[in-house]
């Protein structure tokens, strides 16, 4: 019985400990807006998307202000296939008709969206959802896309359909929640000029909206620990220069390009910095925030 006793008051006193080392951060970071990219695994691990919900909650608890961007790239094709609508993907992105664009608004805006706020409000928190739609949230264009013939080297304009990418910001509808205690969750759909719909990747809509914010930070989550060098060794932290140079020499290259792009140009719009970190662990957030190795790899700029 006091063997049980003994494990207990460790285990209260490391928490804390635990608690009392988190104070530093939390006054670092009160009043600041943390844009959160939410996608890849873990938003389908029930589990991880309950402890996501709960560190959310517990970062406006404590003067944060949380801003939930969410992608749900499966989901969208799982519906497409019950559908039947056959869909392709060029360099990475969907290729988005008509009728693939209503169904990805309906999955991303609807199902997922409800989803997230649901976990939320369910952790104790408020949370409201609402798509680049709202409030002219995100002004859309059309994405153009170049690619080289291998055979006759003649650059060729891809046609994605309606895939689009951010023309413009407009945050005062995210500005307004941020007075409250309400928690934005937001579907990357955006409005072109004369009213089309563009389905738009979520990781460029959460630069792009971290940046028109000034956000303290951008949480890239994924479903890797973060960039490695060229011996496959994680690196913790680096200046945006450094970064731009692995990638120029082809250090990071495939899919984490894009994302470490986004992360470059969040931080040149004047993000206090941009991190990739695996959502798979658990409370990956609150490690990458309230502790001084943080969780994955940090981009700051210059």
């Amino acid at each position: 019985m006091t063997n049980k006793l003994e494990k207990s008051k460790d285990d209260w006193l490391a928490q804390a400990k635990t608690l009392s080392e988190a104070l530093p951060y939390m006054k670092r970071y009160s009043g600041q807006t943390i844009v959160v990219k939410y996608g890849g695994h873990a938003m389908g691990n029930d589990e991880l998307a309950k402890l996501f919900a709960r560190d959310i909650v517990l970062l406006k608890q404590v003067g944060m202000n949380p801003v939930v961007v969410h992608g749900g790239g499966p989901q969208i094709a799982a519906m497409l296939e019950r559908l039947k609508i056959q869909s392709s993907f060029i360099d990475g992105l969907r290729v988005t008709d008509e009728a693939t664009v209503e169904v990805v608004e309906m999955v991303l805006s609807g199902a997922i969206n409800k989803q997230i706020v649901s976990a939320i409000n369910e952790a104790g928190g408020f949370a409201a959802g609402l798509s680049g739609k709202d409030g002219h949230l995100i002004v859309a264009e059309k994405l153009h896309r170049k690619k080289k013939d291998p055979d006759s080297n003649i650059e060729k304009f891809l046609d994605l359909g309606f895939v689009g990418e951010p023309a413009e910001i407009n945050p005062h509808v995210l500005d307004t929640f941020l007075k409250t205690d309400v928690i934005p969750v937001i579907a990357p759909i955006g409005m072109g000029r004369d009213g089309e719909t563009y389905n738009i990747n979520a990781d460029t809509a959460a630069g792009a909206i971290a940046g028109a914010m000034d956000a303290k930070r951008l949480l890239m989550l994924t479903d890797v620990d973060g960039v490695k060098d060229g011996n496959g060794g994680f690196i913790k932290d680096m200046l945006a220069k450094d970064a731009q140079a692995l990638i120029d020499d082809g250090t990071i290259n495939g899919g984490m390009i894009p994302k470490v792009e986004t992360c470059l140009k969040a931080v040149e719009e004047g993000v206090g910095g941009a991190v990739i970190l695996d959502g798979r662990v658990p409370h990956a957030v609150l490690l990458e925030i309230f502790t001084e190795h943080g969780a994955g790899t940090l981009i700051k700029g210059k």
